[in-house]
């Protein structure tokens, strides 16, 4: 049975709103934990819950770990970065992880929220890095960056992470995102703190989400119950234009190994603002499904998009189809894993 998950945020935080998005088949949600922690959304987790409950539904609470993943630090008011302009990175500037400042050498490009903005360095200095804005936008604080070409290895967990894995177990987590998976090791820490926890029957979802993750991709299908093909940060390790072709070579490796795996990032993105989404994100849901993915999830269209209920219907909707076309031709993915 496919699985179909919203994310957890304002959008979406009252009872009956998380109601009708489980009538509309939402499977259960994400909780992105870079931002908060779980004793911090504690409240918003009970209601998850109790909305589950009156519905009869069995929800799935994925928390969505911080991970190796870089983010800028925190910013006072958002930042409007145009074309041509000079930023400073570092000290008296845009926070950056100090990790990152020996990698931006001259010419290095600097992706920034999911590569929305792209910077390049053009002068280093002592803790700081001037860069040229090349494609502008607003930034807001604990963003992400990336440096695409540089390999670098901050560690897999985070001591924020290890204090939200502790308690998993009590806050009726079923499922560990664990971003930008390196190789089967990153996945055997996050075992091993689960298993300290008492939480050896949550689930570890391998996010995809660097080349570095490709090339260990069968190694780190062995350690993962689900692998998630997370488009936004993969999409910066190469041309978007290759993307696609690697999506479907990541499905075709699950596919022949029999590992679940999920496909996410702006699925509905235009339904943020819009109460319809584009043809071209609901032929992405078909396909993904065609594909053979056991699951699919959104991210702001529901934690702070204007139409969440919407969201879910148009994704359920879409998926059925894409489920009623696969049934009439006679294709078996393992059935559903």
């Amino acid at each position: 049975m496919l699985e179909i998950f919203g994310t957890l945020g304002p959008s979406c935080s009252d009872r009956e709103t998380l109601k009708a998005m489980f009538y509309e088949g939402m499977s259960g949600v994400r909780l992105n934990l870079s931002h908060t922690s779980l004793e911090e959304a504690a409240g918003q987790i009970e209601t998850l819950h109790e909305a589950a409950a009156e519905c009869g539904v069995r929800a799935e609470l994925l928390i969505d770990m911080q991970g190796p993943e870089l983010r800028i630090g925190q910013i006072a008011e958002p930042l409007e970065l145009k074309s041509g302009q000079i930023v400073c990175l570092g000290e008296g500037g845009i926070p950056v992880p100090d990790i990152c400042l020996p990698h931006m050498k001259r010419w290095q490009e600097i992706l920034l929220d999911d590569g929305k903005l792209l910077l390049e360095a053009e002068d280093e200095g002592e803790g700081y890095v001037k860069a040229r804005v090349k494609l502008g936008g607003i930034l807001k604080g604990r963003k992400s960056i990336a440096l695409p070409g540089t390999k670098i290895h901050p560690s897999a967990l985070t001591e924020s992470d290890k204090k939200n894995l502790a308690l998993a177990p009590k806050f009726g987590v079923t499922a560990v995102m664990q971003p930008f998976v390196r190789s089967a090791e990153d996945l055997k820490e996050l075992k091993a703190e689960l298993k300290n926890a008492g939480g050896e029957d949550i689930r570890i979802f391998a996010k995809i989400e660097n080349m570095e993750g490709v090339g260990a991709l069968e190694a780190i299908i062995r350690e993962a119950d689900l692998i998630v093909i997370a488009r936004g940060d993969l999409g910066n390790s190469l041309s978007l234009w290759e993307l696609p072709g690697l999506q479907k070579h990541i499905s075709e490796v699950c596919l022949q190994n029999g590992k679940p795996f999920m496909v996410v990032t702006q699925m509905l993105a235009s339904m943020e603002h819009s109460p319809v989404p584009t043809r071209a994100e609901v032929s992405d849901i078909f396909n993904a499904v065609l594909d053979g993915a056991s699951s699919i999830m959104v991210t702001g269209e529901t934690a702070v998009g204007e139409y969440p209920v919407r969201v879910i219907e148009y994704m359920s909707k879409t998926a059925h189809e894409a489920e009623m076309y696969i049934a009439k031709r006679g294709i078996d993915y393992c059935s559903r894993f």
